[in-house]
């Protein structure tokens, strides 16, 4: 076992029976044998601990905030499962070292994107919910999301949320969001968005649409803060 690979074992804090889910969880699709079509990737765990998450995630809301109703609960988990969220835990926890990615997409930054590590962060949840069960996959989304979950008094915002608020606060009807292009390889593209909204515009970037479009929703936030 690779020496990253090891540390990250250790701070999973649980002992894999089936060492293959593990190595799976963090096989990129772009180090996958596509003589088996890929399937060797973490894309189907990802879509299990996609929904794990979640779920692991809704029933720690519902402890920590008896008080708050469904549509305060609903902010805060959109932003605790949100991909950046995810990449965030996927760099404390080592996890940008321990991919299975080719010699020549490690030189591209294949293992920083955000989208890589938090599409890996869920297939390293569902990796453990498949191996030690619900129990495991609860004890490392409540360890490594203490710090998210406690960072706000007050239920957050996304920046789409907060526009989109402002927007209809004064009339103004939805932000319109148009996509500007979708370029790079399949496994790292680059999406860029404009959003129009009070007569303003902006554009961003990210390594996925939702990505772009939340970044254009910051940026037009910006401008509009300075009028």
């Amino acid at each position: 076992m690779k020496p990253a690979v090891a540390a990250l074992a250790d701070r999973l804090g649980h002992g894999f029976r089936d060492a293959a889910l593990l190595e799976q969880a963090l096989t990129h699709r772009s180090a996958a044998d596509p003589r088996r079509k890929q399937l060797d990737s973490n894309e189907r765990l990802e879509f299990l601990g996609d929904r794990v998450l979640a779920l692991c995630m809704a029933e720690w809301l519902a402890e920590r905030f008896p008080e708050e109703r469904e549509g305060a609960l609903g902010k805060r988990l959109s932003v605790l499962v949100a991909a950046d969220t995810l990449a965030r835990v996927g760099e404390v926890i080592g996890l940008s070292a321990a991919l299975r990615i080719p010699p020549a997409e490690g030189r591209t930054g294949l293992r920083q994107r955000a989208t890589v590590l938090a599409d890996a962060t869920e297939a390293l949840i569902g990796a453990l919910y498949l191996d030690g069960g619900l129990e495991a996959a609860r004890s490392f989304v409540r360890r490594e999301w203490t710090e998210a979950m406690e960072a706000d008094e007050t239920p957050p915002m996304s920046a789409k949320s907060r526009l989109q608020e402002w927007s209809l606060g004064r009339g103004l009807g939805l932000p319109e969001y148009a996509l500007v292009s979708a370029e790079g390889p399949s496994h790292a593209p680059v999406f860029t968005v404009s959003v129009r909204a009070g007569g303003k515009a902006a554009e961003a970037s990210g390594d996925s649409k939702r990505a772009a479009e939340q970044a254009a929703a910051e940026a037009l936030l910006t401008v509009l803060g300075r009028e």
